[in-house]
């Protein structure tokens, strides 16, 4: 049976290749696949904010955060297009990556970059259509993710801050587009949990790739497996101790009306470690993304928690505190 395009087009890791057992794909479905849509699921913080602000059963501010999301997947795209292309021969000596259009060759590089220069009008045009303070952070964070594609990511420490800085923007973006305050500790999670992610995967990398990791990717000699369980050591603690203190500080509890936030803890807890183990012993952590909608635990895991959350917030008790 013929081996189907559909799971290279979900998640563009081995796209372009082409063989008898597989339909090249045309320029438009390459140029589609190397937006990455599998990928914007780390746009999903942007409703971080909507819900913390008990604005899901508002009608305006669901929309609102929507067109954020949607903006912001574009500008990931627009991203994901330009780093192809900066990193085009490195990708050519990777496993995986080797696959992708732009490194294949199945999109030609001034396409991809008309392409992209298209993307990044529309979608920031429509960033300061929404709102203008909304727009700045949308520029903000392509200039930041464009400048990570150049000279950040060959920087030791700096390339995952600036990874998970982005995550921040995103945050940011969401409160932001809905017009209303978040707390610090929004931040403080996002850049915690992101680094997590970020360092993971630099992990993956060098073990993945081992003796050609450097040539891959530069700043990888910079990095050992040893340091990076350091790191993730750090970051995971200090990930943990933030969630448990956020969730039982006073603020909290007098925002939400509630002091059972802190009976989600075993759902992080247990996140993290699945990540963890997925990391070390079945050799994951390369996309965090794929391994989210791949992995049926931990995306149980994750359904979970926002069911908790979302009934602890919303639930029966406060629906009637918030309707009066």
């Amino acid at each position: 049976m013929a081996r189907s395009s559909l799971p290279d087009f979900i998640d563009g890791t081995d796209s372009g290749r082409t063989s008898s057992q597989t339909r090249p794909r045309s320029l438009v479905l390459n140029l589609l696949v190397s937006l990455r849509p599998s990928q914007w699921t780390k746009n999903l913080i942007i409703f971080g904010p909507l819900g913390l602000a008990q604005r899901l059963l508002d009608p305006t501010s669901v929309i609102q955060a929507t067109i954020a999301f949607g903006i912001f997947c574009i500008l990931s795209g627009v991203v994901y297009l330009v780093n192809d292309v900066v990193d085009r021969e490195a990708d050519r000596l990777h496993p995986i990556k080797r696959f992708r259009p732009i490194a294949s060759g199945a999109v030609p590089v001034g396409v991809a970059l008309g392409f992209a220069a298209v993307l990044a009008t529309i979608s920031l045009t429509a960033a300061f259509w929404l709102r203008p303070t909304f727009g700045a952070i949308a520029l903000a964070y392509l200039s930041l993710l464009a400048l990570y594609s150049g000279p950040l990511k060959h920087l030791v420490i700096i390339d995952v801050l600036t990874i998970a800085i982005g995550f921040v923007l995103r945050a940011a973006a969401g409160a932001v587009a809905i017009a209303v305050q978040v707390g610090p500790w929004l931040y403080v999670l996002t850049i915690l949990l992101a680094l997590f992610l970020a360092l993971s995967k630099r992990r993956h990398e060098l073990v993945l790739l081992a003796d050609q990791a450097t040539g891959h990717r530069r700043i990888l000699e910079e990095y050992s497996p040893y340091l990076l369980d350091q790191m993730i050591s750090v970051v995971t603690a200090s990930t943990l101790v933030a969630y448990a203190i956020y969730t039982v500080s006073p603020d909290t509890i007098a925002k939400f009306n509630t002091n059972l936030l802190g009976l989600t803890l075993p759902f992080p807890l247990y996140g993290i470690f699945r990540y963890l183990y997925l990391v070390h012993l079945k050799e994951g952590g390369g996309s965090p993304s794929d391994m989210l909608l791949n992995d049926k635990p931990l995306l149980l895991c994750v359904a979970l928690w926002v069911i908790a959350v979302a009934f602890i917030i919303y639930g029966p008790a406060q629906l009637l505190h918030l309707g009066r």
